[in-house]
């Protein structure tokens, strides 16, 4: 028996990249996060030229892409500079973000990448800032009337929301920053010390993502909900996509109140007694987008058409309740060059 190690994808020049009917390329842009690396493998799934992009020049979704790019933050004044020259180095005609933080810079230099032929698809962005700040997003579920934990950012607020609680700041991501807290006095203490932080009664039952995806004209197009079985550091390692009609339409009820377009994904729990509450929305693909890929919800490739063509009438996507996801680690390897080097546990094997 003969093992013949599987040598990884060369990266081929520019003009001769594989691509469906002739399209440019797609930036894709947070390549080492787990959003971008789905996006990523998808897409190159799919035969489409990939730029990968991120602030880290070492981002594992850089070596899964036919190119890279090592760009600034997005918080960065030359931020959509650099997105402009990487778009013109690469022949990109289509951008695909999925860092939250990048949408702000990116609706502000909107007209700049039309001009340059690279298409966007950017929510609006005071539904970005409502998604991106807990306690603005608190007030407007509220005023919507849609089931939310009761949530406070001042000591003098806290008697009125009931514990146990979960402290975080109002703006981040992931699980980074969270406290859960049993203690009144220790959240006291917490908002005491820092300003920036909120606190809400902290919720039992399953908790939830519903993956979805809006159009431009704010008909949803798709819920996919599943279950987070376990996670860690924020991110799902197990889940379970399901059907259920009061999660979907309090999902669809959150999205339209907050005005989101695009690509979202909404976190909520489902309590013992059935009743459903919306947690956050945060306005980008999941880091759980695989499960709902592989049940049939392909929210990437419409998503990329809707980009390409603003005006395209995109299909209603449908998913397969039931589908199991279990999360392992993965790794890729360059040599001193930043070249890729084989994976040493991805063998092909002969008789």
């Amino acid at each position: 028996m003969t093992v013949v190690p599987q040598l990884p994808v060369p990266r081929l020049p520019v003009d001769l990249w594989p691509s469906p009917a002739g399209d440019g390329a797609v930036l894709v842009t947070g390549a080492g996060g787990p959003a971008g690396i789905a996006v990523i493998r998808r897409l190159v799934a799919l035969g489409h030229r990939v730029v990968a992009a991120d602030a880290d020049g070492s981002a594992a979704g850089a070596y899964l892409a036919a190119r890279s790019v090592t760009l600034p933050r997005g918080d960065h004044p030359r931020f959509v500079d650099a997105v402009l020259g990487a778009a013109a180095a690469f022949g990109v005609d289509a951008l695909v973000s999925t860092v939250a933080e990048e949408l702000p810079a990116l609706a502000v230099g909107a007209h700049r990448l039309a001009d340059a032929g690279v298409g966007t698809w950017l929510p609006d962005p005071a539904a970005v800032e409502l998604c991106c700040d807990k306690a603005a997003f608190a007030r407007r579920m509220a005023w919507a009337g849609i089931p939310h934990p009761t949530t406070t950012t001042t000591v003098t607020g806290l008697p009125e929301v009931p514990g146990p609680w979960v402290v975080k700041p109002r703006t981040g991501r992931g699980s980074r920053g969270v406290q859960l807290l049993d203690d009144p006095a220790a959240v006291e203490a917490a908002l005491f010390a820092d300003p920036d932080l909120i606190a809400q009664t902290r919720l039992g039952g399953r908790e939830f993502t519903a993956d979805a995806l809006v159009d431009r004209s704010g008909d949803v197009l798709t819920v996919v909900p599943r279950w987070r079985t376990e996670t860690r550091a924020g991110i799902s390692v197990k889940g379970e996509t399901f059907e259920s009609e009061p999660v979907t339409e309090l999902v669809r009820a959150a999205l339209d109140a907050v005005g989101l377009t695009g690509p979202a994904n909404v976190q909520g729990f489902v309590g013992d007694d059935g009743a459903v509450t919306v947690v956050e929305i945060n306005p980008r693909f999941s880091g759980g987008l695989p499960l709902t890929l592989a049940a049939g919800a392909d929210v990437v490739s419409t998503y990329l058409a809707g980009v390409r063509d603003p005006h395209a009438a995109l299909p209603q996507l449908w998913f397969t309740p039931g589908v199991r996801m279990s999360r392992f680690f993965a790794e890729t390897y360059t040599d001193a060059y930043g070249l890729p080097v084989a994976d040493p546990c991805a063998a092909a094997v002969l008789a």
